[in-house]
């Protein structure tokens, strides 16, 4: 039998998964985001942390940092990994959970073959090798968040392996890093993710089972960076790749990706005698630690900085690192032991027997890597070298990397209309595609992006369409109206005005009524004489800042729609003799 959710009645029973049962208590009725309650998640006794060090200062000519990640990104599937139960991170705790979600008696796992392809893409866009054959295997741990005493995954023959991604300096990469750095991935693999784990201090946690088996895909890569900005990055850049192939659509500030960083420290007096030795570059780092579950970009570089200085400090004081899980809070300035790993740890690896093998055709390999999407890198070559973009570094990296890519697709959509209609104005200058498509950008990330940082909006909630932005560009660059009217338009729509550009500016009159020679030599000079003083410093060493400050004067002082910024600054120009 298959349970399309679980209810509070059964939530309150019994699963016995720790040495306490899970019990379902029901006297809190606090109210949770999207209506749910506090008795609609599994209620758990929780271990109480043990504090970490206080932080030392580092010094990057005695220590070697080393750090390896552990990326856990959710898959763009409807349905979950071995089950047709929804994917879900935002409706009701516990209402979308099937019989092998919950590891009731007799269920078995069902693998739900749309998992495949996002992982295929990811795989083949951080240039793995794509395993003909992979299997399953059952992880073994006892946690709270696991039901079923296990966790199914690919730990011995996994879906690809032998990747790498390149990070630059345009990424974000530790100065020290140079231009570029590349990171080895040693695999990637498919695996189920765990129930949602809330804590209620002092001693309860809150079970939600919504994500269990939600397809994860886990990036692992070797030990190879060195530096805490460099992982930052490095994990920003993987992210923007999965997102650029649609195999992860929602990123860290939503929770579809978590990291987990394995952290050493050793002497760099020591490195030269080691790297003497036979074997892999990895032999004799330092003990490792692991920080699991960071959700955000900040967080793994502060974490990484705060486990780095704890070890350098213990080392220093006599004292030896030990191996084990540790945790660390967002803003703090220390690292707590969350639990102790003597040695490797017994996960006891086991063929899962009730999956089938994953075969891969070669076929079907080479049709998805020659039907990628462009990727992040190719995407920024693109927006600042062809000549219908010609965008600067900066505006290109906020368009490829913020937003899950929206905010590229809103752009596109605006310069490809506005480029197709002043194309064919009658003798349109030549570049006017390429002044199309900075144009495009500045309002999408400037004016329009001004907007909805002062009203506080994300993105999604971006009310302006697409065409009615190409819209009021189009009247623009056709010179019918100006760059004031512009603005007052769009602030007009963002606002909530639902007519579109055309009808506001034929109801409100707003088309350009160009002033002859002589009105703008007079509003000129009656601006420079409210602001004696400020052209007498302009005459003796003029500035651009100051200039357009009269040049929006002229425009201000003038009759709506009627004052041209070019030609006003044309005029202020000639007054000042500059």
């Amino acid at each position: 039998m298959r349970l399309n959710s679980i209810t509070p009645n059964f939530a309150r029973t019994s699963l016995h998964l720790l040495p306490h049962s899970v019990v379902y208590q029901t006297s809190l009725h606090s109210r949770r985001p999207n209506g749910s309650r506090d008795d609609e998640y599994i209620r758990i006794p929780a271990s109480q942390p043990c504090e970490g060090s206080r932080s030392s200062h580092w010094d990057n000519k005695k220590w070697e940092l080393t750090v390896g990640l552990e990326i856990h990104a959710h898959l763009n599937t409807e349905r979950k990994l071995f089950s047709e139960a929804a994917t879900s991170e935002v409706d009701v705790p516990n209402s979308h959970v099937s019989s092998f979600d919950a590891a009731l008696p007799g269920s078995q796992p069902h693998l739900q073959s749309d998992a495949i392809i996002p992982a295929l893409r990811a795989g083949l866009a951080l240039d793995c090798r794509i395993e003909n054959v992979s299997r399953f295997d059952r992880k073994h741990y006892l946690y709270r968040d696991q039901p079923a005493g296990y966790q199914i995954t690919q730990y011995h023959e996994p879906l690809g392996r032998s990747g790498r991604i390149t990070v630059h300096d345009y990424d974000g990469i530790a100065r020290e890093d140079g231009k570029q750095i590349s990171v080895e991935i040693k695999q990637i693999q498919l695996e189920q993710d765990t129930a949602k784990s809330l804590s209620q201090p002092p001693s309860t946690h809150l079970l939600d089972f919504n994500r269990v088996s939600h397809p994860l895909l886990e990036i692992v890569t070797l030990p190879q960076i060195h530096h805490p900005s460099t992982a930052a990055a490095t994990v920003r850049k993987i992210q923007s790749v999965l997102r650029s192939v649609n195999a992860c659509t929602s990123g860290m500030e939503m929770g579809g990706l978590r990291v987990d960083v394995n952290i050493s420290v050793r002497r760099r007096d020591a490195l030269h005698d080691d790297r003497m030795k036979a074997g892999s570059a990895t032999q004799d780092l330092g003990q490792r630690t692991e920080i699991k579950n960071l959700c955000s970009y900040k967080a793994v570089e502060g974490a990484i900085e705060a486990e780095r200085n704890r070890q350098v400090a213990v080392l220093e004081a006599g004292g030896l690192v030990t191996g084990e899980t540790r945790g660390w809070t967002l803003g703090g300035q220390e690292t707590r032991k969350l639990r102790g790993k003597e040695g490797e740890v017994d996960y006891r690896f086991l063929p899962e027997p009730d999956l089938q093998p994953i075969v891969i055709s070669q076929d079907l390999v080479q049709y998805l890597r020659e039907t990628l999407p462009m990727q992040p890198d190719k995407q920024l070559e693109h927006l600042t070298r062809s000549p219908e973009h010609s965008l600067n570094l900066d505006d290109a990296e906020v368009l490829v990397n913020l937003d899950d890519g929206r905010r590229l697709d809103y752009y596109e959509a605006v310069r490809l209309t506005v480029q197709n209609d002043v194309s064919q104005i009658a003798n349109a200058p030549p570049d006017v595609k390429m002044h199309a498509g900075k144009m495009c950008a500045n309002w999408v990330l400037h004016e329009l992006g001004g907007l909805l940082a002062t009203s506080e909006r994300k993105w999604h909630e971006n009310p302006v369409l697409a065409a009615d932005l190409a819209a009021i560009l189009i009247h623009l660059l056709k010179g019918q109206i100006t760059g004031q009217t512009s603005k007052y338009l769009l602030c007009l729509i963002f606002r909530g005005d639902s007519r579109p550009p055309q009808q506001i500016i034929e109801e409100q009159d707003l088309f350009l009524r160009t002033l002859s020679h002589e009105e703008y030599e007079e509003l000129g000079r009656a601006v420079l004489k409210n602001h004696e003083s400020l052209v007498k410093q302009l005459r003796i060493k003029p500035k651009m800042s100051k200039i357009h400050f009269l040049v929006g004067q002229m425009v201000r002082c003038g009759k709506q729609g009627t004052v041209e910024a070019l030609k006003a600054e044309e005029v202020i120009r000639r007054l000042l003799e500059v």
